[in-house]
């Protein structure tokens, strides 16, 4: 997979649905090129700094519930959400989400 994030969350769901490698697109063209024939090959290709930083971010604590609500529904669950990520607004909750790659 070649991306525009190279984000923890991205990875990590990236590796999940059974890609079996995860670069990001501002990589130079002779590593991605030997990406693609290390992947071809049957071998993973994963950034090693990427790959350190989602190990240390680890699984988003927020559920697939909390992520895909309707508008009104979301106000509901708000405060727990906050509470998880260990905000202090919505504004950061988003940010420290975003950030992780959880959204």
């Amino acid at each position: 997979m070649v991306s525009t994030f190279g984000r923890p969350g991205y990875l990590r769901r990236a590796m999940e649905a059974g890609a079996a490698g995860f670069v990001v697109k501002d990589t130079p063209a002779a590593q991605l090129a030997d990406a693609v024939r290390r992947v071809h090959q049957g071998l993973r290709v994963v950034d090693p700094s990427l790959a350190a930083e989602t190990l240390v971010a680890g699984r988003s604590p927020l559920t697939a519930r909390e992520l895909h609500l309707s508008e009104g529904t979301v106000r509901n669950h708000l405060s727990a959400a906050i509470g998880k990520t260990g905000a202090r607004t919505r504004a950061e909750a988003v940010r420290i989400s975003l950030d992780s790659g959880w959204l």
